[in-house]
């Protein structure tokens, strides 16, 4: 595509290209990660399975014609707990994609304060499944439970270990091992749910997005819990990396800050 936006990095870690912009609200001991209101899980349960399916799953066909390729992975653990990973490059659909591949399960979702920050929109986000992270330790408690709460009651949760937006960006960034320790700790299997951009169209020149699940991969308990974050971690990005090798084409181009710097130098010498 001749008119690609063109985005510079320098940070693959930690850098964050999502245009929305949001003041994180504080998270700690005070926030209800689980409501035993009767009430509040009735309509948490409606909003999420019934209420934002069609919008979900509109979003997901008519902006993107989303398709999931082997989604009948999940099927032996219907009724178990289960960790998904995926790569982070849209805002919102990241979100409903894998909640659409899930569904009927329920699926939950750990998640950035900013998700639940938007005033008047807290709640609403909340009953679509987000765990937020704690902006204080004192929260951390709440937080845990909540995680192991979803695992124990065979929901799937997404972990989406980039942490940062980088809209439709085509291969898999570095990510730690740190958000592995929840698999490892509850003992339970991950997924990997990779999004792919494939051209379609007579010209080849439109976008859709096919989501490629694989797994299930256990940690394995012959090794130290922490060379178990680490199998499962190097698990999932090796899957992810190959599976990202179906991107056919872009519609951001990344450039490397130092990568483009020593073009323009090669540039200089010709």
């Amino acid at each position: 595509m001749d008119n690609r936006t063109v985005i510079y990095y320098s940070d693959e870690l930690n850098e964050e290209f999502s245009t929305v912009k949001i003041e994180p609200r504080e998270i700690d001991e005070k926030y209800k990660y689980i409501h035993k209101n009767p009430l509040w899980n009735i309509g948490s349960f409606f909003v999420h399975q019934i209420l934002s399916l069609p919008i979900k799953i509109g979003y997901s066909k008519i902006k993107f014609k989303f398709k999931v390729v082997g989604k009948e992975k999940y099927k032996p653990y219907k009724r178990k707990g289960f960790f998904v990973y995926g790569n982070h490059t849209q805002s919102f659909g990241d979100t409903f994609f894998i909640s659409n591949s899930l569904y009927p399960k329920r699926n939950y979702m750990i998640v950035n304060p900013e998700n639940v920050s938007i005033k008047g929109m807290g709640n609403f986000v909340q009953t679509l499944g987000a765990i937020p992270i704690p902006t204080k330790r004192s929260g951390m408690k709440n937080f845990l439970n909540a995680i192991e709460t979803r695992i124990k009651q065979g929901y799937s949760i997404t972990i989406f270990p980039e942490a940062h937006i980088w809209p439709y960006y085509t291969k898999i960034r570095p990510f730690k091992s740190v958000s592995f320790k929840y698999p490892v700790e509850y003992n339970v299997p991950i997924f990997c749910a990779t999004n792919t951009y494939q051209a379609y169209g007579k010209n080849n020149d439109k976008i859709r997005i096919v989501m490629y699940i694989d797994g299930p991969f256990f940690p394995d308990k012959n090794l130290t819990p922490k060379e178990q974050k680490e199998q499962l971690r190097n698990i999932a990005y090796k899957t992810m990396c190959e599976r990202s090798k179906y991107s056919n084409i872009e519609h951001i181009k990344y450039i490397k800050k130092e990568d483009n710097i020593t073009k323009e130098k090669e540039e200089i010498k010709i």
